[in-house]
């Protein structure tokens, strides 16, 4: 994982400092709360339903064991003993006291890690797979030029005020497991015929009230061009970004109103305005950000291994495991392990401080010390030896962690809704957890992969626009309803969900969802997926199946 320097430091050292000080004035009554907003914001601090949240920025997900049991150590003190892990890669701490905010953020810089930027209408925290640096499909590791993408933006003082918060993802595999087309700029890496690398640069992809997935700006950009190509972007979204609205905001909707082609006409005049000398990454600056992510030092192990195929043999469940939350690993004998925190052992994205220890202690053990965050709220062990893998099932059981259901429908992605959130319009939780409890694991099992995604309100924090099941809760007449939709995907070949009919009622939901299941085991052909049956389908069958009475 990459390295601090001191340069790195001594920013998020002086920062602290700065906002220990505006603290310390809103308090004497020196800033007013308007003053105090934005700054705040800017450092992560949002104030919620019954406290002030904390959100503390994890860079394209990666974290090290020592910086794991740090958080843990901020959920003990300064919080109630857990944090939550959101779909944007980064740790939130919902109960956190404005007067100790300072002191946490103090703690968190002595452990190389910082709030900066994690809110406000800035470029938010650069985005990646959970599976970097260790996918087999991968052309190049994607989080170096996440890395340089961070640096570059990070108190940039022209990107300071945008008209609206901005989202950066990278990929560099066969497969977009980042969700790059909901973002403000994607860019997926490649290589060329040549073997030289590229970007195709994505812009406008964004959800919430108006969700749009995002175009192609240029399809071959030479990865020397990256910085100076994003800050055309930016400057043209700065200079004709709607400000007299936040719904309108967004560059999504600057896209969509100018069209793709008259959009990618301003970018290129500016990008031609901005001397290359000053942007331009170089070979050695490329290099240079390389080498501050520490190789691992792999093992020769090799992929047969009789004792390991004994224990899949005999131990169901942890061949049950192994299947779904186990992924390949570009070095033979190795595997990348996906650790759930979802239900019905955890509330999504929920982790204790007890188990954030635990899982540090087994990265150490096993692995190489270091953790991922994925953007479906899970965590990632990425180097794990097979040979190790039942023992890492086993402690991971043992800390409440060992669930078997990575991609099943109970791998739900959940905003935290109404239990803490200002902008919720309905309860996601518990909700979440209803639809869950309908269905055995066994049941799971032979309905296989599916997404979905649940939203406590129309700003889609859960991503259930590009989930095959979204439910997004409204509230109707003072109690919670959900609206369904269906067909929803994310990848290179994203599509928006679309609407089956009215919101369902609370007490109801769960059986809807069981509804639109029985239609796919009663059409599926052999070894379709949901999402599969739903292309073959249409929405017709699932829509007559679940408002029976608009057929008659």
């Amino acid at each position: 994982m990459y390295q601090y320097d001191d340069y790195d430091r001594a920013l998020v050292t002086e920062r602290v400092a700065q906002f220990r000080d505006q603290v310390a004035r809103y308090q004497a009554g020196q800033l007013s709360e308007d003053e105090f907003l934005p700054l705040r914001l800017q450092n992560g601090l949002y104030l919620q339903k019954h406290a002030y949240m904390l959100r503390v920025a994890i860079p394209y997900g990666v974290l090290s064991a020592k910086q794991l049991r740090a958080l843990a150590h901020v959920g003990d003190t300064f919080d109630k003993g857990y944090g939550h892990f959101t779909t944007r890669q980064n740790i939130q701490f919902n109960w956190v006291k404005l007067p100790e905010v300072p002191d946490l953020l103090a703690y968190l810089a002595e452990h190389d890690m910082h709030a900066i930027q994690t809110s406000g209408n800035v470029v938010r925290n650069v985005t990646t797979e959970a599976f970097a640096g260790v996918a087999d499909d991968e052309v190049y590791d994607p989080r170096i030029f996440a890395e340089i993408i961070r640096q570059w933006s990070t108190i940039n003082p022209e990107f300071l005020f945008l008209p609206r918060k901005f989202k950066i993802a990278v990929s560099a595999s066969e497969e977009d497991r980042a969700a790059v087309r909901i973002h403000d700029v994607g860019l997926y890496l490649f290589r060329d015929e040549a073997g030289e690398l590229f970007f195709k640069v994505m812009v406008g992809g964004g959800l919430g009230r108006t969700p749009f997935l995002s175009q192609v700006l240029n399809e071959k950009l030479p990865w020397q061009d990256l910085l100076t190509y994003l800050e055309a972007v930016l400057r043209v979204f700065n200079r004709y970004g709607r400000r007299d609205s936040k719904y309108k905001a967004r560059i999504k909707i600057l896209v969509s109103t100018l069209g793709i082609e008259a959009f990618r006409a301003d970018v290129e005049q500016e990008f031609q305005q901005i001397p290359k000398e000053i942007n331009r990454i170089t070979d050695s600056e490329l290099s240079r950000i390389a080498s501050q992510f520490l190789p691992a030092v792999y093992q020769s192990l090799g992929e047969t291994d009789l004792e390991f195929a004994t224990h899949l043999q005999n131990n169901s469940a942890f061949s049950d495991w192994y299947d779904l939350n186990v992924r390949p690993h570009k070095v033979s004998g190795y595997r990348s392990v996906v650790i759930s925190t979802k239900f019905p052992n955890n509330i999504p994205g929920d982790v204790t401080s007890d188990q954030m220890r635990g899982i540090a202690t087994i990265a150490e053990q096993y692995g190489f010390g270091e953790i991922r965050v994925t953007h479906e709220q899970n965590l990632v062990l990425p180097d794990i030896p097979k040979s190790a893998l039942l023992a890492v099932w086993t402690q991971l059981n043992e800390l409440g962690l060992g669930l078997a259901n990575h991609a099943l429908l109970s791998d739900m992605i959940v905003c935290p809704g109404a239990s803490y959130c200002n902008l919720a319009t309905a309860h996601s939780f518990p909700v979440a957890e209803q639809v869950v409890q309908a269905f055995t694991l066994q049941e799971q099992q032979e309905i296989g992969s599916v997404s979905m995604n649940l939203s406590g309100c129309i700003n889609s924090c859960a991503h259930h626009h590009i989930a095959n099941i979204g439910m997004l809760g409204l509230n109707k007449s003072k109690t919670d309803h959900y609206q369904i939709t269906l067909g929803g995907r994310q990848g290179m070949d994203s599509r928006l969900g679309k609407v089956l009919g009215p919101a369902i009622a609370e007490a109801e939901l769960p059986n809807a969802i069981r509804t639109l299941f029985d239609v796919y085991r009663k059409y599926r052909e052999v070894d379709e997926s949901f999402i599969q049956t739903v292309d073959r389908l249409g929405l017709e069958p699932f829509k007559e199946a679940l408002y029976p009475e608009a057929q008659v």
